[in-house]
C-alpha cells in the first residue's frame, strides 16, 4: 500500500496535535485563561430618574469602608496550608494444632502399626505491620481578584502569580469561594477560610526537569511488577 506525501503530512500533523506535549500546552493555555485577571465591564449609564443620589454608580456603604466586595476588587490570600497525616496498623496471629493416635498393642493390628507410624501436628503464624506518615506545608501570599459576587455574600476569587527565576519558572494558582465577613479591613484573608479551594504550586525549567524521571524510566516503572 502506497501513501502519498500529502497523506504522510496529514498523519504527522494529527500525531503532533495529539502528542502529550501538545496536550500539555493546551492544558496550560486553558489554565492561563481561567486564572487571568477579571475584566471589569463598563457600568451602564445611570437613568435620568430625577434623583441626586444614585446607588448604581460606584456606591459603597459607609460601614464597609474600603473592603473588597465587587467584581474586579483585589484580595490578598495568606497561604497558611499545613497538613499532617499518620496511619499505622499491625496484626499478629498464631494457630497450632496436633493430633495423636495410639496404635493397638495387642492383636493382629499391633503387628501392622508402630508407635512412630502415626503422628500429626500443625502450626501457622502470621505477623504484619504497616505505617505511613505524610506532611505538607505551604506558606506565602498571593493576591487575586473577585471574579463573581453572589447574593448570599460569597464571592468567587481566582488569580495566578508567576515568578521567573534564573533557572526556571514558578507558578502559584488559586481559586475558591470566600465570605465577605471573613475579609479583614486590609482586604486579607487566610487560605483556610477559602471554600472549595484549589491551590496549585508548580514549576518548570532546569530544576523541575532534573527532579523528574525520564520517559523511559516512567515506562519501566509502570510495567515493573516489583
Amino acid at each position: 500500500m502506497r501513501f502519498s506525501f500529502t497523506s504522510l503530512a496529514v498523519l504527522s500533523i494529527v500525531a503532533l496535535g495529539t502528542s502529550p506535549a501538545m496536550a500539555g500546552k493546551k492544558r496550560e493555555a486553558a489554565e492561563r485563561e481561567f486564572y487571568a485577571p477579571t475584566v471589569i465591564a463598563q457600568p451602564p449609564a445611570p437613568q435620568a430618574n430625577g434623583s441626586i443620589f444614585q446607588t448604581s454608580v460606584g456606591y459603597t456603604p459607609l460601614t464597609s469602608g474600603a473592603r473588597a466586595t465587587s467584581v474586579g476588587d483585589i484580595i490578598t490570600i495568606v497561604l497558611v496550608e499545613r497538613t499532617q497525616a499518620t496511619k499505622s496498623n499491625s496484626a499478629d496471629t498464631a494457630r497450632n494444632g496436633s493430633v495423636g493416635l495410639t496404635p493397638p498393642t495387642t492383636g493382629i493390628l499391633s503387628k501392622l502399626f508402630n508407635a512412630s507410624d502415626v503422628s500429626a501436628g500443625g502450626q501457622n503464624t502470621f505477623t504484619g505491620k504497616g505505617a505511613a506518615t505524610q506532611s505538607n506545608a505551604l506558606t506565602g501570599e498571593i493576591t487575586v481578584t473577585i471574579a463573581a459576587a453572589y447574593p448570599n455574600g460569597t464571592m468567587l476569587v481566582k488569580g495566578e502569580k508567576a515568578l521567573t527565576l534564573n533557572r526556571g519558572d514558578e507558578f502559584i494558582q488559586l481559586s475558591g469561594l470566600v465570605r465577605q465577613a471573613d475579609i479583614g479591613p486590609d482586604n486579607r484573608i487566610a487560605s483556610t477560610r477559602v471554600a472549595d479551594a484549589k491551590i496549585i504550586y508548580k514549576g518548570k525549567g532546569e530544576i523541575a526537569n532534573a527532579s523528574r524521571q525520564g520517559w523511559l524510566q516512567r515506562f519501566f516503572s509502570a510495567i515493573s511488577p516489583f
